[in-house]
């Protein structure tokens, strides 16, 4: 019997090692784009974002008065990103930029496209300093889809003009926008207006597909 338990033992431990390097290929650390432990890489008010438990966190205690963003230093063109999303509470309004600019560094304004979170507007093409609505999601796709104030799963993929925009594997927006810039930041956002708000970013995954 023992002849047999070492090839078995064997075969066990290789398909491990095959295993773990598919799901690492998957997540945003092994890409760069953030490693799950701080905020390296990645630019904004430090008083207002953290990393809690492999989570991007924002929080204000007080309204900002003015809309603003952890930016990634790092420009991007073409990509694939996906990651769960809450509003404690279903309080506040957050998005994610897309191929953008910082505006006003010393508080992180940006300007450019954004995947909007919050109220109606989960889902939306929203130009942020942009131009405004580039496209509104569907009213009754959000009702249906969206869970306010518990986690969401959220993907946004950018090719060339064309952006997907997708809730809990809803498809909010699936178009061409001939104004998307060539290239930009991503940017997380914070939103002004609310007494104080918390949203958190997790399960962050990104490709760039833009790389050879």
């Amino acid at each position: 019997m023992r002849n047999h338990l070492i090839p078995l033992a064997a075969t066990l431990a290789l398909a491990l090692c095959v295993c773990v390097p598919a799901t690492l290929a998957d997540s945003a650390s092994s890409s760069g784009f953030f490693n799950g432990k701080d905020l390296d890489g990645w630019e904004g008010l430090s008083q207002f974002w953290s990393v809690k438990d492999g989570a991007i966190v924002g929080y204000t205690p007080t309204d900002p008065h003015f809309n603003t963003f952890l930016c990634s230093k790092k420009k991007y063109k073409d990509f694939e990103l996906s990651f769960k999303i809450r509003l404690r509470d279903g309080v506040g309004n957050s998005g994610v930029q897309i191929r953008s600019k910082v505006v006003d560094p010393e508080k992180f304004v940006v300007a450019g496209p954004q995947a909007d979170i919050g109220q109606q507007y989960w889902g939306s093409l929203y130009g942020e300093r942009f131009g405004g609505m580039m496209k509104a999601s569907p009213p009754a796709a959000v009702k249906e889809a969206v869970k306010p104030a518990d986690w969401n799963d959220y993907s946004i993929k950018c090719v060339g003009k064309h952006v997907t925009i997708k809730i809990n594997g809803t498809t909010m927006v699936d178009d061409n926008f001939e104004k998307m810039p060539e290239d930009g930041i991503i940017a997380w956002q914070l939103h002004q207006g609310f007494k104080s708000m918390e949203v958190t970013f997790k399960d962050i995954k990104f490709k760039d597909l833009s790389a050879k």
